[in-house]
């Protein structure tokens, strides 16, 4: 399919935890695309679908709870629809919290868009005795609606056929849109006569009422656009401060409307199956024991399902490459069979055996995200949270840290107050990210043998604390021990869905080739370079002298391997690369793994204290970066770097001495 055979454009919206996405990738599979809005950080997913003979291009805008700009997604969806106006809005909506999801379908209807509403979890719904009544609903809003189980692809293609039979028939779109009170209608009116041909890209009675909402960007384009009729229209606004509650109470009373047509309750006192559940997923003590036992499960996982085949990789896939290319190569340069064989292969290769790890996480991730569990983790941290002056909010942010520190720290902007933003950014690189955890599992068992699996979850659990100890320290020592508060929603438990489980993990495994296929080959090549010149042996070369110079600070950690050093450096580009440096440094022996290899110069409290601090180094490069784009300061990110960097050094000596004392040392 091409963007030429494009026949209309179908934009996506919803609060989130609707299923929007589920929807969205149920339609378009693999061919999307993933990027970013221009010229912001918030994800923008694309797709096209081919629906009977017509290509529709699907735009998944931001999950949202309203249009009124108080965050960039909310800024984004709303630009899009007024600026790019898409034939059709299909908007998601949870039936089993209809009446909270209605409120963006109200601002939704007060924009020059056509909608079609999709009721979303019509089986969670009734599971939890909630029955929805769609065909009245439909004649109440005056707009289609489709009854759907996403999850099951049950009623995804009736919406499409509602969306297009709108966009061949316009004029049948005749909704019942929400009113105002009737005390402010004559200032609304008023508003919109003087606005009339000021704002030819924003229909007038909308941007009317977002001023009477108090809506600061409107107000701001208003102010700029309209300056000769700025002064009256302020002068409303002053006399009609209290409007928005108009505004707002008029959307509640349509919504109530609706609700009551539509809606029939369960009896009051019955107890639904998530009620059931979360007395032991959001319960203080079982709740967090939870948790702990959903991270030990996660690391076993790993150790039982994908550990034997990065074994099988690493030794019988990646050394017999290696061994093959050798043998092709024996007439050529040596060097150009050591950039290819030690360089090339045994760096970047030997990363790519992660794959199996990172499926397992990815798959594992995923799996909690889609049933609802994750926002009961971010409830049952929220005590824990306090103790540093955050709250429940921060730990989700937090939590996308173990998938990949980047988004964790983008992640942040979702927390208001910029004091408990700036302190989840500075621990979002304290969360082990899947490529330090993959480096962990790729070493523990060759360390630790069949104590790897409680060694990595033992490590991960020290790596909270850590977080913890540090944050409450920043909190009290720089922000005076200030706190905050939130309040979130609990979505209802529901049955996964596998491909959009699949389409998960799919895209961030294929990320982690692409980085593997493009800066850890580069960052393999520049290692081999400088491990090969200027004689073309390792320990008289470049890289050797550097880490003969570092050799007195590894010693403290018992890493008496210059190699060793240089790999946890090495680090800085990409988490991963510390696997792909040894690989470079240690090279290939016949039926023996990498990992094997690296465990014969070290002592169980060496690998110890190396793996601590691996866990608690300093972020990757690409991490940084986007704390100096969050933080907007130098200041903050070399706060963050050297705050790292003394702490993952300070942790492994005293883990090494201590390992020592206990008698791990030999």
């Amino acid at each position: 399919m091409s963007k030429e055979k494009v026949t209309c454009t179908i934009a996506l919206a919803g609060q989130p935890n609707v299923g929007k996405s589920t929807v969205f990738n149920m339609l378009t599979g693999l061919n999307q695309h993933v990027g970013n809005w221009p010229g912001k950080t918030v994800e923008q997913k694309t797709g096209l679908y081919m629906h009977d003979g017509q290509v529709i291009r699907l735009v998944d805008l931001p999950g949202t709870y309203s249009l009124t700009a108080n965050s960039e997604e909310e800024r984004i969806a709303r630009d899009f629809l007024l600026r790019e106006r898409p034939d059709v809005v299909v908007v998601i909506v949870n039936a089993a919290a209809l009446e909270r999801n209605l409120y963006l379908v109200a601002e939704l209807l007060s924009m020059p868009v056509r909608v079609v509403v999709g009721v979303n979890m019509m089986d969670v719904a009734g599971q939890a005795g909630i029955h929805v009544e769609t065909h009245v609903l439909q004649a109440a809003l005056g707009v289609p609606v489709v009854p759907l189980v996403a999850s099951r692809k049950q009623g995804v293609s009736e919406l499409i056929d509602a969306a297009l039979r709108l966009v061949k028939n316009p004029d049948d779109f005749a909704p019942n849109r929400p009113g105002i009170h009737a005390e402010h209608r004559p200032v609304l009116a008023e508003i919109c006569s003087l606005l009339s041909g000021k704002i030819p890209l924003y229909p007038e009675d909308w941007t009317a009422i977002k001023l009477l909402e108090g809506d600061v960007e409107i107000t701001e384009m208003v102010r700029g656009s309209a300056p000769e009729d700025w002064e009256r229209i302020h002068a409303l606004l002053k006399q009609h401060e209290d409007a928005y509650l108009d505004v707002a109470g008029g959307r509640y009373e349509w919504i109530g409307r609706m609700v009551r047509a539509a809606i029939i309750k369960p009896k009051p006192g019955a107890i639904s199956l998530t009620d059931r559940l979360d007395k032991i997923a959001t319960h203080p003590f079982w709740g967090l024991v939870l948790l702990l036992g959903i991270f030990g499960l996660v690391f076993w996982l790993t150790y039982t399902a994908a550990m034997p085949v990065v074994s099988w990789l690493d030794t019988k896939v990646i050394s017999s490459i290696a061994e093959s290319v050798r043998q092709v190569l024996a007439p050529a340069p040596a060097w150009l069979t050591s950039l290819l064989v030690d360089g090339l292969i045994g760096g970047a290769g030997t990363v790519l055996t992660f794959v199996p790890i990172l499926v397992v996480f990815f798959a594992v991730l995923g799996l909690l995200e889609d049933v609802g569990y994750l926002a009961r983790s971010a409830y049952v941290m929220d005590r824990f949270m306090h103790w540093m002056g955050l709250h429940g909010r921060s730990f989700l942010p937090l939590c996308i840290g173990f998938g990949c520190n980047v988004p964790a720290v983008m992640g942040a902007r979702i927390v208001e107050e910029r004091r408990a933003r700036l302190l989840t950014i500075l621990l979002a690189p304290l969360v082990p990210c899947s490529a330090r955890i993959a480096v962990i599992a790729f070493l523990a068992p060759a360390f630790f043998g069949k104590n790897a699996a409680l060694v990595t979850w033992g490590l991960v659990v020290g790596n909270l604390v850590l977080l913890l100890l540090v944050g409450m320290a920043i909190n009290r020592g720089v922000f005076r021990g200030a706190r905050s508060a939130f309040i979130m929603e609990m979505p209802l438990y529901h049955l996964p869905n596998a491909r959009t489980i699949g389409l998960y993990v799919w895209y961030k495994t294929g990320a982690f080739i692409k980085k593997a296929g493009g800066i850890i080959l580069l960052a393999s090549a520049i290692v081999w370079l400088l491990a090969y010149l200027p004689g073309g042996e390792i320990e008289g070369s470049l890289l050797a002298r550097f880490g003969r110079w570092l050799e007195p600070a590894g010693r403290w950690l018992g890493l008496g391997d210059w190699r060793l050093m240089v790999a946890l450096l090495s680090s800085f580009v990409a988490k991963e690369n510390t696997i792909a440096t040894l690989g470079v440094l240690y090279g290939s022996e016949a039926n023996l793994g990498l990992a094997e290899q690296v465990a014969r110069t070290l002592t169980p409290a060496a690998a110890l204290a190396f793996l601590v601090v691996q866990m608690t180094f300093i972020p990757c490069a690409a991490t940084v970066a986007v704390i100096k784009q969050e933080t907007a300061s130098w200041k903050w990110t070399a706060f963050s770097v050297g705050l790292l960097l003394v702490i993952s050094f300070g942790a492994a000596v005293i883990v090494y001495q201590l390992a020592r004392v206990l008698g791990w040392g030999v």
